[in-house]
């Protein structure tokens, strides 16, 4: 006959086993899932555009941001990282990102929502590049799963610019 700490360790062995192979099979089961997310991001109000003493260009916007994130969520999803990243280009650097605004969506109950707020953080550029610069508003998600990986998309609104003058 097997010892106890033979059969202990087949039925730890066989559990975790089976565990594993439950966890692939809900990876992959978000597979199947094709979402399609919504949103909208508008400027309402530039409240300052102004340069620095050391040089530096900074921009305070009021932004009201509709999004309908609810295809995103299924049974294996934990939550979703949400952010409002404003890119632009500048003569040393084909793509700048700086995050306005982000949050975090626990439930697909929370993912249809309508925000309108001032940017969260402090949208600064190295140097005085923003002087009338196009720039795009992108809303970024990161979903978190509960088992398996974590994946990401975007999507980008575009067709602003920053002000002439500073103000």
């Amino acid at each position: 006959m097997h010892s106890f700490g033979y059969r202990a360790n087949a039925l730890l062995t066989f559990a975790l086993t089976i565990l594993a192979l439950i966890c692939a099979m809900a990876s992959l089961s978000d597979n199947l899932n094709s979402p399609s997310p919504s949103a909208e991001i508008q400027i309402l109000n530039i409240n300052w555009f102004q340069r620095h003493p050391d040089g530096n260009d900074e921009v305070s916007l009021t932004l009201n941001i509709t999004a309908d994130l609810q295809s995103l969520f299924t049974w294996n999803t934990k939550q979703v990282f949400v952010f409002v990243a404003a890119e632009y280009e500048t003569p040393t650097n084909s793509l700048n990102q700086v995050s306005v605004w982000d949050g975090i969506i626990p439930a697909k109950e929370h993912a249809k929502f309508w925000i309108q707020t001032s940017n969260k953080y402090r949208l600064i550029d190295q140097g005085g590049n923003l002087r009338g610069k196009e720039f795009n508003l992108t809303l970024h998600w990161h979903v978190m799963p509960k088992t398996g990986k974590m994946f990401a998309d975007k999507l980008v609104t575009s067709g602003y610019r920053f002000p002439e003058e500073y103000r």
